[in-house]
């Protein structure tokens, strides 16, 4: 019994050596497993930002008085407006419909005097509403700036701000209010997923195309033996992507990690083995290396991308949608590193969710031990 064992673990290093063999051969997993995720991140951390910043803003100011230099002020120090003056309404609605600024802000004559009336408008407020996204920002910049400014005036004249609601804001968890915080996280996700699927999409291809399974099949070595044997490389480039990725989120992009590495770490694997384990099932259905490739792309990048929650909100979906959400591994991931990253080891989110990515990498490994061949046909 012993000696059987010894012999299996002796095919097995065998096996694995001929894998990393094959990778020292072939430069290609490596660039996947570590320049990838860098360009990726680079790419996506820098050139990706839901931040509305130095928006060009167009006034018009229909009377000059201290009040409307103190308001206007106010943007000109504002690192999110970059402010712009326009003699009339004429020339600042031509320069936005010329796509020159997203926005006009008229004072009228009457608003210093209107300034503390009850439902009486004192400036008007016009947004570019072809993106939506940012036309809301810059509603809620300017209205945020706006409050903010009346209550400094109030405090000045020794008065209070009479109105009937007053909020104030508090931000959990994304304190500064930075998308890069929030997106950069999730990104790390779909990294992972891309680089996972594409690690073994093609290592049983390979073979098949080459006709060296065939020769594996006729040897003693078991079907088990040789899945293991190239899961266990790739699985170790996987890894170390993966703690590239994380250690460029928090050295490179400054993304606070409140939560604990080792929970960053477990939950990460058993993404990396989903990611494996469907790439790994895309090769020994596909036989072919080019078609691997692309339905690897096909069916984790692109699902990752648009139903993981990483930009898009789930709950704005339809529902067939929000179901198919489901049955993407990187939605659930996602959730993990958002709230390990921004908020902390929250178990009631990791538990079920790392949960739900261990059933998945054990539905996708299982239907490619299934799946492959086990004898010469």
């Amino acid at each position: 019994m012993s000696d059987s064992r010894a012999k299996k673990r002796m095919r097995l290093k065998g096996l694995i050596a001929k894998e990393f063999l094959q990778i020292w051969r072939d430069p290609s997993s490596l660039a996947i497993a570590f320049v990838l995720p860098v360009f990726l991140l680079l790419l996506f951390g820098y050139g990706v930002s839901l931040d509305a910043r130095q928006v060009p803003v167009g006034w018009v100011v229909d009377k000059t008085t201290p009040e409307t230099t103190s308001f206007t002020a106010a943007f000109q120090h504002s690192e999110y407006f970059q402010s712009f003056h326009f003699a009339d309404m004429a020339a600042a609605e031509h320069a936005l419909l010329a796509r020159e600024i997203t926005a006009i802000i008229r004072l009228r004559e009457d608003f210093s005097s209107q300034l503390f009336k009850q439902n009486s408008p004192a400036i008007q407020v016009i947004v570019d509403g072809v993106d939506g996204n940012t036309a809301r920002l810059i509603s809620g910049y300017v209205q945020g700036t706006w409050n903010e400014w009346l209550r400094h005036l109030a405090a000045m004249r020794g008065t209070t701000l009479s109105r009937p609601v007053i909020a104030q804001q508090r931000i959990w968890y994304n304190s500064a209010v930075l998308s890069k915080d929030f997106l950069v996280p999730g990104l790390i996700a779909i990294i992972i997923t891309l680089t996972g699927a594409l690690l073994t999409a093609m290592v049983v291809a390979r073979e098949w195309e080459r006709g060296t399974l065939e020769a594996m099949i006729a040897t003693p070595v078991t079907m088990g033996e040789v899945l293991l044997g190239k899961l266990i490389p790739y699985y170790l480039l996987g890894m170390g992507g993966l703690l590239l990725s994380i250690a460029m989120a928090v050295f490179l992009f400054d993304v606070p990690l409140r939560g604990s590495f080792w929970v960053l770490l477990l939950t990460g694997t058993l993404f990396l083995l989903v990611a494996l384990g469907m790439g790994l099932l895309i090769s020994i259905i596909a036989k072919n290396q080019f078609v691997a490739g692309q339905a690897a792309i096909v069916a984790t990048y692109l699902p990752a991308f648009l139903l993981s929650g990483f930009i898009f909100n789930i709950n704005s979906m339809p529902p067939v949608i929000q179901a198919f959400t489901y049955l993407v591994g990187a939605r659930y991931f996602v959730a993990i590193l958002q709230t390990v990253f921004l908020a902390g080891d929250i178990w009631s989110v990791i538990l079920p969710n790392a949960l739900a990515l261990a059933l998945m990498a054990a539905v996708f490994f299982g239907l490619a031990a299934k799946k492959a061949p086990k004898r010469l046909e």
